[in-house]
């Protein structure tokens, strides 16, 4: 029994998928080697654990109480497959492919539950994009994001198309909230991490076609395109939560971001559409910040989440 389960271990340590196993209570009972890779997590610091990775959705709704995949294969015996944001032990968010299956004994009664779990960020292309974006000194040193260099000539890229093609695009510009209190309460070092932090959960959170770069200093800016305003907005929406639900014991202190976007318009320029984003932005953090605002909408009624 001991070599069959020695086997096992072995080929589940060997598989590039989190794996791990909890019991009827969720209490983790193994945590295989690429889980430690994709999470931070080392097994012993986990087993006999709840899961420490607070899963959300792509609205930040938590869901280890209402939701948890683990918990409903358990209850229903059925197997699920859901693309969720794990929580590594760093701070920030990481976009994964999760699938759930009960573990049935031998009479035949559920005793827990396994999580199989992919990084859904699409890493090689996103190691591809950085490695250009390097070499044309576009990438800003200390996010590895996309520098405000680059994000000026895509929005004179996107402007050009709009002009051509009537294609839409809109804006989301976002800025961290009391970013200087962080700085002044921590030091410089820790607000660089939690730039760091927002940045991953940022790139993270995107859509695969949009891009989202670090116009300077707290201020990041994504470019999103084939939108409307209902649905850009739903996006920088998306961004805020996930921001507002990173970090934890092991990061930097959690911040938010505010909030504000701008779909193109006739005779825009950058600097036009980028200015009505500011503006909302600015408006946003006057309304009390961690909020997503755009132009026309009341704060009190629809901007505030």
């Amino acid at each position: 029994m001991e070599e069959r389960e020695a086997f096992y271990k072995g080929v589940l340590d060997g598989i590039e998928d989190g794996v791990y196993f909890v019991d009827r209570e969720r209490r983790i009972t193994y945590w295989n080697r690429a889980a430690e890779r994709l999470t931070g997590y080392r097994a012993q610091e986990v087993m006999g654990t709840a899961c420490p990775l607070v899963h959300v959705d792509d609205a930040g709704r938590f869901l280890c109480h209402d939701g948890c995949p683990l918990a409903g294969a358990m209850q229903d015996r059925a197997a699920r497959e859901v693309e969720v944001f794990l929580r590594h032990k760093d701070g920030h968010r990481v976009p994964v492919l999760v699938r759930t299956s009960p573990v049935v004994d031998e009479t035949g009664t559920v005793s827990g539950a396994v999580e199989i779990f992919t990084d859904n960020s699409m890493r090689l292309r996103t190691a591809e994009r950085i490695a250009e974006l390097e070499r044309l000194a576009l990438v800003d040193a200390l996010t590895g994001l996309p520098n405000r260099r680059y994000l000026e000539a895509q929005l004179t890229s996107r402007l050009d198309e709009f002009g051509r093609y009537g294609w839409p695009f809109g804006v989301v510009f976002m800025d961290i909230d009391d970013f200087k209190k962080v700085n002044d309460a921590h030091g410089h070092a820790v607000g660089d991490e939690a730039l760091r932090m927002v940045a991953r959960t940022l790139e993270g959170g995107g859509r695969a076609f949009d891009v989202v770069g670090r116009w300077g200093g707290e201020e990041f800016l994504s470019i999103v395109v084939n939108v409307g305003i209902g649905q850009l907005a739903e996006i920088g929406e998306r961004m805020r939560a996930l921001v507002a639900s990173s970090s934890g014991p092991h990061g930097p202190p959690p911040v938010t971001i505010s909030c504000g976007v701008a779909l193109v318009e006739d005779e825009d320029t950058s600097e036009s559409i980028v200015g009505r984003a500011d503006a909302q932005l600015y408006r946003a953090k006057l309304e009390g910040k961690n909020l997503v605002l755009w132009p026309g909408v009341d704060a009190s009624r629809e901007g505030r989440r």
